[in-house]
């Protein structure tokens, strides 16, 4: 069958876009396929926007408290219309330039834009068009999902996908979900000046980071003056006046929280509904599209890579997958999806994590064969000078020293954990390898060092106490 693309990509979010640039950088002849715009949720709803909002936050936040480094305070003032506008502006600096759909055309892939559905074995309808090709890339990422709240969908609530559409930030805001979304929302609304709430079912925020650093943040949050509500059991949400009420219970205790606007951060749902995948005989699970370690689904010319294959939900995630599956297509077998996968949320401090819990990995390796290591930042000179010195870095190692896990609450803890990435990919050890590592001084990563000598000394420790043992043993019988 002669086919008129080598392939085609479906959905041009943080996936799809790396996978067409990499495309036409292969020499393959491929097609985009995209029903609304360039750029997915990373720059829209998500990343882009999210990050723009804590930078104001944070601005605001350090002229409140400028005290703190010798500075008069300022109060600012409490309208959030000028901040959404520069939200705004930078999506669309970014759409004009980065992001820019026209760049495809000068790079020879073409951009089909409309819903996208499979037609067949090699077949892909776009719109009115049905193409055929050689492989298919689906890129499709994923939606907020809704918790089954009574009353929840009649009363109305917000999403990453609507609350940067608004024109200002609202005055009260109820936040259910305490993962990423919520926690970095939460801050940022609160140094705002929007009275928030967040409404968490687990007994902790940021279930699958290191509780001690999720712990430490949580009393931050707290400090700065959001409610964060623990194990929480919500019943019904419904409109009084003109307040959004949920009501619920914790610790057995009923419970109403009311404010101008619900969030919802309570997890993804994969957007696979209407790509027809049963057509071409394509598994699904709860997570999304079912693929093997080269991202390849059951129908063998289909691969899928980013929050539609619900690996892990996040844009550079997605990006490596795509290139990943890019290179098995054409490369069969030249490269496994990556398991070792950092993620950060961007609160301030941020906390940073990649490969296992202290918990985690006493569960894989057994508690005899874990080593944890930790240092406090307030140990650090760069974090005494900036005033930021609530934090702390947590390496996991095997009975080897072998670095398993990294964990980082620290300002820059997202640029910090590559260098942990690396060392939990290449099995390094924390000593002698970051024992002989030099930081640059004075930054965060120096406590990087400090914690492995720590660590080094540590160890040789016990040895060299047993051979002065055995030496003043000799000594003395003589």
């Amino acid at each position: 069958m002669k086919y008129k693309y080598d392939v085609v990509i479906i959905g041009v979010g943080s996936a799809g876009m790396i996978a067409g640039e990499v495309a036409a950088k292969m020499g393959v002849k491929a097609a985009l396929a995209e029903r609304h715009r360039v750029g997915g949720d990373c720059l829209w709803t998500g990343c882009v926007p999210s990050k723009a909002l804590l930078a104001s936050a944070k601005a605001a936040h350090t002229m409140r408290h400028a005290d703190k480094y010798g500075l008069a305070p300022a109060e600012i003032e409490p309208g959030t219309a000028s901040v959404w506008r520069r939200i705004r502006d930078i999506q669309q600096e970014i759409a004009a330039t980065d992001d820019n759909p026209d760049k495809y055309a000068e790079l020879g892939v073409d951009l089909l834009w409309g819903d996208a559905a499979f037609d067949g074995e090699h077949r892909i309808r776009v719109g009115e068009r049905v193409l055929t090709s050689k492989y298919a890339l689906v890129c499709t990422g994923s939606r907020p999902a809704a918790p089954a709240l009574e009353g929840l969908a009649e009363t109305g609530y917000l999403t990453s996908e609507n609350i940067f559409e608004l024109e200002r930030a609202p005055r009260s805001l109820i936040i259910i979900g305490g993962g990423p979304i919520g926690v970095e929302m939460a801050q940022a609304m609160n140094r705002l000046g929007v009275k928030t709430t967040v409404l968490q079912r687990a007994g902790r925020i940021l279930e699958r980071d290191e509780p001690a650093l999720s712990g430490i943040l949580l009393e931050k949050l707290r400090g700065e003056g959001v409610d964060v509500q623990l194990s929480a059991e919500l019943i019904s949400a419904e409109r009084e006046g003109g307040e959004k009420v949920v009501r619920g219970r914790v610790g057995g205790e009923d419970k109403v929280w009311s404010a101008e606007e619900v969030l919802v951060a309570a997890g993804r749902t994969p957007n696979i509904d209407s790509l027809g995948l049963e057509s071409v005989g394509i598994k699904t699970g709860p997570r999304g599209i079912v693929v093997d370690d080269k991202l390849r689904t059951r129908a063998g010319w289909v691969y899928a890579a980013g929050d539609c294959a619900g690996r892990y939900l996040f844009t550079h995630s997605a990006a490596a997958e795509a290139v990943t599956a890019l290179r098995n297509m054409f490369f069969p077998g030249s490269a496994s999806a990556p398991e070792v996968v950092p993620w950060t949320t961007f609160t301030d401090p941020e906390l940073a994590h990649v490969g296992l819990t202290a918990g985690e990995a006493r569960k894989k390796l057994g508690r005899d064969n874990v080593r944890v290591f930790e240092w406090d930042l307030s140990h650090s000179d760069r974090a005494r000078a900036e005033g930021a010195t609530e934090g702390q870095i947590i390496a996991v190692t095997d009975a080897k020293f072998r670095i398993v896990g990294t964990h980082i609450l620290a300002p820059a803890a997202g640029e910090i954990i590559s260098q942990f990435t690396l060392a939990v990919n290449k099995e390094m050890r924390l000593t002698p390898d970051f024992g002989n590592l030099v930081q640059v001084y004075p930054t965060f990563s120096t406590s990087v060092s400090q914690l492995a000598a720590e660590a080094t000394y540590g160890q040789l420790q016990k040895p060299l106490l047993q051979a002065l043992r055995r030496i003043n043993g000799l000594l003395s019988r003589n």
